[in-house]
């Protein structure tokens, strides 16, 4: 069998390559390169886009740098229902939806560090969960984003324990707090008394909801700060546990419901704040969840499916977020 051997491979023109040489395309800008008849393989050096292109033989393509598509999210669970007196003594409020937080260095749930962001693809949809708020004496539902899921609040006991969910519920008069999710949530605090009685306050983002002490029911746990939106907002605070014969407990900051005294109802958490309801005659709702994306400007976000946002894409420096508040999916380009 004959070989052909050499040492060098040199060019004959400017447009042609030698093995040692840095392979050069023909250049053309975007209308003589239009003007070409093409097969699929063909490739060029586009002027106008400053770009190597090829054609897939239908379309001219680009390689060029696509930028990283990094989302950071705060995903919220909605928060659970407060406890509901009735006739027979007072409960514990509901406890805060699970708080997942992957933005800058910020804290999330249950003060543990923050999450990794997610690396995601361009042109895919994702799934967007709002999880909603839980009635009296019911638990809050679970958020989701991509594959984060945040765990709903658990609800306070009307005069026995809490439930347990990503911050838990408070525990009514003779009854203990529940515990909460590990990184989501605190637990609940402890009812108890003898005329006067109370509720325990629930869980917050942050921190623990109180116990009952001396007439005053224990205040919801407090919520978190995130500046994921360009400003500092608390949310998923816990609901303050009802009383009677003493004064209900407080709602944690970043938008709990107070607890009342026994005859009036509990005082719902904040919508889309995921904080927890009040204890009281009838138990206050809790807030719905919420889910929050932070990205490069290059990128657009496309809502679908039923997804709904305040206000829309907003920018913030560098970056662009947006507040989703109702379910469906995402996608970017």
């Amino acid at each position: 069998m004959s070989e052909l051997k050499t040492n060098k491979i040199s060019t004959n023109d400017t447009n042609n390559v030698a093995i040692d040489n840095a392979l050069g395309l023909k250049s053309y800008d975007t209308t003589a390169r239009d003007a070409l008849t093409s097969v699929a393989g063909d490739m060029i050096y586009n002027t106008t886009d400053a770009a190597p292109q090829y054609y897939n033989g239908s379309e001219w393509k680009s390689m060029k740098d696509i930028p990283s598509l990094v989302v950071s999210s705060l995903v919220i669970a909605g928060g659970a229902g407060g406890g509901g007196n009735g006739p027979t003594g007072p409960s514990g409020g509901g406890g805060a939806g699970g708080y997942r937080n992957s933005y800058s260095t910020e804290t999330s749930g249950d003060n543990s560090s923050t999450e990794t962001p997610l690396a995601l693809f361009s042109s895919t949809n994702y799934t967007v969960t709002v999880g909603g708020g839980g009635a009296t004496e019911t638990s809050g539902s679970n958020s989701v984003f991509s594959t984060i899921t945040s765990t709903g609040g658990g609800t306070g006991g009307r005069t026995g324990n809490g439930s347990t969910g990503g911050s838990g519920g408070g525990g009514g008069m003779s009854g203990n707090g529940a515990a909460g999710t590990p990184n989501q949530g605190g637990d609940g605090g402890n009812g108890g008394g003898s005329n006067p009685w109370g509720g325990g306050g629930g869980g917050g983002a942050s921190a623990n909801g109180g116990n009952f002490s001396g007439s005053t029911a224990g205040s919801g746990g407090a919520g978190l700060s995130s500046s994921i939106t360009g400003s500092a907002t608390d949310r998923a605070g816990g609901g303050g546990g009802s009383a009677q014969n003493g004064t209900g407990g407080s709602g944690g900051t970043g938008g709990g419901g107070n607890g009342t005294n026994i005859g009036t109802a509990g005082v719902a958490g904040t919508v889309n704040t995921g904080s927890g309801g009040g204890g009281g005659w009838a138990g206050g709702a809790g807030g719905s969840g919420v889910v929050i994306l932070r990205y490069p400007n290059d990128f657009t976000i496309s809502l679908a499916g039923g997804a709904t946002s305040a206000g829309g894409e907003q920018t913030d420096g560098s970056d662009k977020y947006i507040q989703i508040e109702t379910s469906g999916t995402v996608s970017f380009a």
